[in-house]
């Protein structure tokens, strides 16, 4: 009767993990659909740059996304470096200029918005939107990121 005990145990621990999982719905899972790019994002003025930038940074991935058919997922994957842009356009039948004009419109259309939004002052909107002309998409978004991280 001893070795039975062990087993009996085990059952019960077993049963304490699965009854509660399949009474909470862990029996139909089902993955979170990816959020729909083209649903505008509302502007808020946040109180500092940090917040006005990741405002900025997202509203042009949804822009971009948008505009191209895809997720915001798959488009901030496209947008790691140069060869994973050139695959996304080719997947995508774009071009590559296609794909940056695609960025580079999302980017000046966040910036408007964060200007409009009283988000960003006129001399920022004024540099970011130089930087948007002047550099490739993939640098823009880095650098965003990049100053944000710096940012207190």
């Amino acid at each position: 009767m001893r070795r039975a005990t062990p087993l009996y145990a085990a059952i019960a621990a077993v049963a304490a993990v699965v009854v509660p999982y399949v009474a909470l719905g862990g029996a139909s899972y089902e993955p979170t659909a990816a959020a729909d790019p083209c649903v505008a994002r509302e502007w808020r003025d946040p109180g500092g740059v940090q917040a006005v930038l990741e405002q900025v940074v997202l509203s042009a991935v949804d822009g971009a996304a948008c505009e191209l058919g895809v997720t915001r997922e798959e488009f901030v994957l496209a947008m790691r470096d140069e060869e994973s842009l050139d695959a996304f356009a080719a997947q995508h039948r774009l071009s590559r200029a296609d794909a940056e004009r695609a960025v580079e419109d999302a980017l000046a259309r966040a910036i408007d918005d964060a200007e409009d939004g009283g988000a960003l002052s006129g001399f920022a909107a004024s540099v970011l939107r130089r930087a948007v002309v002047a550099l490739p998409p993939w640098l823009v978004l880095e650098a965003l990121e990049s100053v944000r991280g710096l940012l207190p």
